[in-house]
C-alpha cells in the first residue's frame, strides 16, 4: 500500500475513533486523537486550547442521560508530508436509552492535523453548526 493511502485510511480512523469517544463518553482517551498543543473552536465551548482544557469542556458539557450517535461523512484531506487540512461533515443525534433522537444537528468540522510518533492527532479543529431540529 502506498504512503498516501495509508495516510488517508488513518486519518479517516482517526474521525471515527473521535466520534466514538464522544459517543462513548472516553474523555480520558482524547489524548489520542489530539495533539498536545490542540485548539479546538466551538460555538459552545469557545477556543480550548489543549487536552487539559477540553477535557474539562466535555466533563462539564455532560447532560446526565443524554447519549449521542455522531456520523461522519463527506471526509476530505490534503496531505502534506507530516500535516493535513481536513474538513468532515458530522450528523449528531442526541437520544435517551431504548428512545428516538430528542434532537438532531448537522455540524462541519474543518480543521489542521499533524503526524506523530503515535500517529495522526487533530492539531486544530473548527466546529460550525449547520442546522438543528427537535424531534
Amino acid at each position: 500500500m502506498d504512503t498516501v493511502t495509508a495516510d488517508r485510511i488513518e486519518i479517516a480512523d482517526l474521525f471515527a475513533r473521535f466520534a466514538r469517544l464522544l459517543d462513548e463518553k472516553r474523555w480520558e482517551d482524547v489524548a489520542t486523537v489530539f495533539a498536545d498543543d490542540v485548539a479546538v473552536h466551538s460555538p459552545r465551548g469557545g477556543v480550548l486550547h489543549g487536552i487539559d482544557a477540553i477535557v474539562d469542556f466535555m466533563r462539564r458539557s455532560d447532560i446526565e442521560g443524554q447519549r449521542a450517535q455522531h456520523l461522519t461523512t463527506d471526509l476530505l484531506a490534503e496531505i502534506d508530508g507530516d500535516q493535513a487540512a481536513v474538513s468532515a461533515y458530522s450528523l449528531v443525534f442526541y437520544y435517551r436509552d431504548g428512545q428516538a433522537p430528542h434532537f438532531t444537528g448537522g455540524l462541519r468540522m474543518a480543521g489542521a492535523l499533524v503526524r506523530t510518533p503515535a500517529g495522526w492527532r487533530f492539531r486544530e479543529q473548527r466546529i460550525a453548526p449547520l442546522w438543528t431540529r427537535e424531534n
